[in-house]
Protein backbone atom coordinates (compact mmCIF):
# COMPACT_ATOMS: atom_id res chain seq x y z
CA UNK A 1 0.00 0.00 0.00
CA UNK A 2 1.29 3.46 -0.94
CA UNK A 3 0.18 6.55 1.00
CA UNK A 4 -0.36 9.39 -1.49
CA UNK A 5 -1.46 12.04 1.02
CA UNK A 6 -0.28 11.80 4.61
CA UNK A 7 -2.67 14.42 5.94
CA UNK A 8 -5.81 12.65 4.70
CA UNK A 9 -4.40 9.12 4.69
CA UNK A 10 -5.40 8.63 1.05
CA UNK A 11 -3.70 5.50 -0.24
CA UNK A 12 -3.38 3.25 -3.28
CA UNK A 13 -3.20 -0.55 -3.46
CA UNK A 14 -3.29 -2.91 -6.46
CA UNK A 15 -6.14 -5.33 -5.69
CA UNK A 16 -5.97 -7.23 -8.99
CA UNK A 17 -3.62 -7.11 -11.96
CA UNK A 18 -3.79 -3.52 -13.25
CA UNK A 19 -6.70 -2.55 -10.97
CA UNK A 20 -5.94 -0.09 -8.17
CA UNK A 21 -8.03 0.75 -5.13
CA UNK A 22 -7.81 4.41 -4.10
CA UNK A 23 -8.96 4.78 -0.50
CA UNK A 24 -9.59 7.78 1.71
CA UNK A 25 -10.48 7.05 5.35
CA UNK A 26 -12.75 9.46 7.19
CA UNK A 27 -14.41 9.84 10.57
CA UNK A 28 -18.06 10.90 10.35
CA UNK A 29 -19.38 12.68 13.42
CA UNK A 30 -21.88 10.46 15.18
CA UNK A 31 -21.17 7.48 12.92
CA UNK A 32 -17.49 6.70 13.48
CA UNK A 33 -14.95 5.52 10.92
CA UNK A 34 -15.78 5.06 7.25
CA UNK A 35 -13.96 5.03 3.92
CA UNK A 36 -14.48 5.99 0.29
CA UNK A 37 -12.91 3.92 -2.49
CA UNK A 38 -12.38 4.54 -6.19
CA UNK A 39 -10.97 1.97 -8.60
CA UNK A 40 -8.63 2.68 -11.49
CA UNK A 41 -8.36 0.18 -14.34
CA UNK A 42 -5.10 0.71 -16.23
CA UNK A 43 -5.23 -0.12 -19.94
CA UNK A 44 -5.09 1.64 -23.30
CA UNK A 45 -8.39 3.29 -22.36
CA UNK A 46 -8.15 3.72 -18.58
CA UNK A 47 -11.31 3.73 -16.45
CA UNK A 48 -11.88 5.42 -13.11
CA UNK A 49 -14.85 3.82 -11.34
CA UNK A 50 -16.40 6.23 -8.81
CA UNK A 51 -15.21 9.83 -8.84
CA UNK A 52 -15.32 10.42 -5.10
CA UNK A 53 -17.01 13.36 -3.43
CA UNK A 54 -16.41 16.74 -5.07
CA UNK A 55 -14.44 18.00 -2.09
CA UNK A 56 -12.19 14.92 -2.31
CA UNK A 57 -11.24 15.59 -5.93
CA UNK A 58 -7.73 16.92 -5.15
CA UNK A 59 -6.95 13.83 -3.04
CA UNK A 60 -8.21 11.36 -5.63
CA UNK A 61 -6.51 13.21 -8.47
CA UNK A 62 -3.22 13.08 -6.55
CA UNK A 63 -3.66 9.34 -6.08
CA UNK A 64 -4.51 8.69 -9.75
CA UNK A 65 -1.47 10.75 -10.79
CA UNK A 66 0.74 8.44 -8.76
CA UNK A 67 -0.26 5.61 -11.14
CA UNK A 68 -0.69 7.28 -14.54
CA UNK A 69 -1.03 10.79 -16.01
CA UNK A 70 -4.54 12.04 -15.25
CA UNK A 71 -4.83 13.25 -18.86
CA UNK A 72 -4.80 9.61 -20.02
CA UNK A 73 -8.15 8.79 -18.44
CA UNK A 74 -10.72 7.78 -21.04
CA UNK A 75 -13.80 6.86 -18.99
CA UNK A 76 -15.16 8.28 -15.75
CA UNK A 77 -17.58 5.59 -14.59
CA UNK A 78 -19.92 5.05 -11.65
CA UNK A 79 -22.65 2.76 -10.41
CA UNK A 80 -25.43 5.31 -9.84
CA UNK A 81 -25.99 9.02 -9.36
CA UNK A 82 -24.89 9.99 -5.85
CA UNK A 83 -22.31 12.46 -4.55
CA UNK A 84 -19.66 9.88 -3.64
CA UNK A 85 -20.21 8.07 -6.95
CA UNK A 86 -20.05 11.00 -9.36
CA UNK A 87 -19.86 14.23 -7.36
CA UNK A 88 -16.62 15.35 -9.00
CA UNK A 89 -17.53 14.11 -12.49
CA UNK A 90 -17.14 17.48 -14.19
CA UNK A 91 -13.84 18.16 -12.41
CA UNK A 92 -12.52 14.90 -13.89
CA UNK A 93 -13.83 15.75 -17.35
CA UNK A 94 -11.93 19.04 -17.16
CA UNK A 95 -8.75 17.38 -15.91
CA UNK A 96 -8.81 14.63 -18.57
CA UNK A 97 -9.78 16.28 -21.88
CA UNK A 98 -10.39 13.01 -23.79
CA UNK A 99 -12.50 11.45 -21.05
CA UNK A 100 -16.27 10.89 -21.11
CA UNK A 101 -18.75 9.72 -18.49
CA UNK A 102 -19.47 5.98 -18.56
CA UNK A 103 -22.77 4.76 -17.14
CA UNK A 104 -25.88 2.74 -17.86
CA UNK A 105 -28.56 3.86 -20.27
CA UNK A 106 -30.98 4.89 -17.51
CA UNK A 107 -28.42 7.12 -15.79
CA UNK A 108 -27.59 8.72 -19.12
CA UNK A 109 -31.25 9.32 -19.89
CA UNK A 110 -32.43 10.73 -16.56
CA UNK A 111 -29.37 12.57 -15.25
CA UNK A 112 -25.96 12.48 -16.87
CA UNK A 113 -26.80 13.86 -20.31
CA UNK A 114 -27.86 17.02 -18.47
CA UNK A 115 -25.47 17.04 -15.49
CA UNK A 116 -22.21 16.24 -17.26
CA UNK A 117 -20.18 18.72 -19.28
CA UNK A 118 -19.65 16.07 -21.99
CA UNK A 119 -22.05 13.52 -23.41
CA UNK A 120 -21.81 10.10 -21.76
CA UNK A 121 -21.05 6.71 -23.23
CA UNK A 122 -24.14 4.77 -22.17
CA UNK A 123 -23.85 0.99 -21.87
CA UNK A 124 -26.82 -1.30 -22.35
CA UNK A 125 -27.34 -4.22 -20.00
CA UNK A 126 -24.63 -6.89 -20.62
CA UNK A 127 -22.82 -4.66 -23.13
CA UNK A 128 -19.06 -5.27 -23.39
CA UNK A 129 -16.64 -2.35 -23.71
CA UNK A 130 -13.07 -3.07 -24.88
CA UNK A 131 -10.37 -1.07 -23.12
CA UNK A 132 -7.34 -2.54 -24.90
CA UNK A 133 -5.93 -5.73 -23.39
CA UNK A 134 -9.03 -6.12 -21.24
CA UNK A 135 -12.75 -5.40 -21.36
CA UNK A 136 -15.52 -4.42 -18.96
CA UNK A 137 -19.13 -5.54 -19.07
CA UNK A 138 -22.02 -3.51 -17.65
CA UNK A 139 -24.82 -5.13 -15.64
CA UNK A 140 -28.04 -3.25 -14.91
CA UNK A 141 -29.05 -3.78 -11.26
CA UNK A 142 -31.99 -1.39 -10.73
CA UNK A 143 -32.59 -0.67 -7.02
CA UNK A 144 -29.79 -3.06 -5.95
CA UNK A 145 -28.89 -1.78 -3.50
CA UNK A 146 -30.62 1.50 -4.44
CA UNK A 147 -31.35 3.86 -7.36
CA UNK A 148 -33.23 3.02 -10.55
CA UNK A 149 -30.12 3.60 -12.66
CA UNK A 150 -27.82 1.40 -10.56
CA UNK A 151 -25.44 -1.02 -12.26
CA UNK A 152 -22.00 -2.59 -11.95
CA UNK A 153 -18.97 -3.27 -14.13
CA UNK A 154 -17.21 -6.64 -14.45
CA UNK A 155 -13.57 -6.56 -15.58
CA UNK A 156 -13.43 -9.86 -17.39
CA UNK A 157 -9.69 -10.59 -17.53
CA UNK A 158 -9.15 -10.45 -13.76
CA UNK A 159 -12.76 -11.38 -12.93
CA UNK A 160 -13.09 -8.28 -10.80
CA UNK A 161 -16.64 -7.12 -10.06
CA UNK A 162 -16.79 -3.39 -9.39
CA UNK A 163 -19.74 -3.82 -7.06
CA UNK A 164 -20.34 -0.31 -5.73
CA UNK A 165 -22.32 -0.17 -2.48
CA UNK A 166 -22.74 -3.93 -2.15
CA UNK A 167 -20.89 -5.28 0.91
CA UNK A 168 -20.38 -1.82 2.41
CA UNK A 169 -18.27 -2.11 5.56
CA UNK A 170 -17.89 0.56 8.21
CA UNK A 171 -14.51 1.48 9.66
CA UNK A 172 -11.59 3.65 8.61
CA UNK A 173 -8.66 1.27 9.20
CA UNK A 174 -9.54 -1.85 7.21
CA UNK A 175 -7.01 -3.71 5.01
CA UNK A 176 -7.02 -2.81 1.29
CA UNK A 177 -8.02 -6.37 0.35
CA UNK A 178 -9.04 -9.32 2.47
CA UNK A 179 -10.06 -12.96 2.25
CA UNK A 180 -11.81 -12.74 5.62
CA UNK A 181 -15.54 -12.44 6.15
CA UNK A 182 -17.06 -9.20 4.85
CA UNK A 183 -20.66 -10.42 4.73
CA UNK A 184 -21.08 -10.27 8.51
CA UNK A 185 -19.72 -6.72 8.88
CA UNK A 186 -21.58 -5.49 5.80
CA UNK A 187 -24.85 -6.99 6.99
CA UNK A 188 -24.39 -5.35 10.39
CA UNK A 189 -23.90 -2.03 8.58
CA UNK A 190 -26.96 -2.63 6.38
CA UNK A 191 -29.19 -3.42 9.34
CA UNK A 192 -28.04 -0.26 11.10
CA UNK A 193 -28.41 2.05 8.09
CA UNK A 194 -31.05 0.24 5.97
CA UNK A 195 -29.75 1.72 2.71
CA UNK A 196 -31.07 -1.13 0.53
CA UNK A 197 -34.26 -0.62 -1.47
CA UNK A 198 -35.33 -4.23 -0.73
CA UNK A 199 -36.31 -4.80 -4.36
CA UNK A 200 -38.18 -8.05 -4.98
CA UNK A 201 -35.74 -8.76 -7.82
CA UNK A 202 -32.60 -8.83 -5.64
CA UNK A 203 -32.05 -12.59 -5.80
CA UNK A 204 -32.38 -12.74 -9.58
CA UNK A 205 -29.88 -9.92 -10.04
CA UNK A 206 -27.43 -11.31 -7.49
CA UNK A 207 -27.61 -14.73 -9.14
CA UNK A 208 -26.84 -13.11 -12.47
CA UNK A 209 -23.78 -11.43 -10.96
CA UNK A 210 -22.77 -14.69 -9.28
CA UNK A 211 -22.86 -16.44 -12.66
CA UNK A 212 -19.90 -14.28 -13.76
CA UNK A 213 -17.83 -16.06 -11.06
CA UNK A 214 -15.90 -13.04 -9.80
CA UNK A 215 -12.74 -13.66 -7.80
CA UNK A 216 -12.33 -10.05 -6.59
CA UNK A 217 -15.12 -7.84 -5.29
CA UNK A 218 -14.15 -4.16 -5.53
CA UNK A 219 -16.30 -2.60 -2.80
CA UNK A 220 -16.83 1.14 -2.63
CA UNK A 221 -16.66 1.30 1.17
CA UNK A 222 -14.29 -0.88 3.18
CA UNK A 223 -11.95 -3.62 2.04
CA UNK A 224 -11.94 -5.18 -1.40
CA UNK A 225 -12.39 -8.94 -1.15
CA UNK A 226 -10.74 -11.94 -2.83
CA UNK A 227 -12.21 -15.42 -3.02
CA UNK A 228 -15.27 -17.26 -4.31
CA UNK A 229 -17.37 -14.24 -5.23
CA UNK A 230 -20.23 -16.33 -6.57
CA UNK A 231 -20.78 -17.99 -3.20
CA UNK A 232 -20.58 -14.66 -1.38
CA UNK A 233 -23.13 -13.02 -3.69
CA UNK A 234 -25.50 -15.95 -3.18
CA UNK A 235 -25.02 -15.70 0.57
CA UNK A 236 -26.00 -12.04 0.37
CA UNK A 237 -29.14 -13.04 -1.55
CA UNK A 238 -30.01 -15.44 1.27
CA UNK A 239 -29.53 -12.72 3.88
CA UNK A 240 -31.73 -10.28 1.97
CA UNK A 241 -34.48 -12.92 1.73
CA UNK A 242 -34.41 -13.79 5.42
Amino acid sequence: MVITNRQSGTNVHEVADGIYRINTPVVIEGAGGFSFNQYLIVDDEPVLFHTGLRRMFPLVREAVASILPVERLRYIAFSHVEADECGSLNEWLAAAPRSVPLCGTVAAMVSITDLADRAPTALADAELLPLGARSVRWFDTPHLPHAWECGFLMEETTRTLLCGDLFTQGGDALPPITESDILGPSEAFRHAMDYFSHTKNARVMLERLAATEPTTLACMHGSAWHGDGASLLRALADELAS
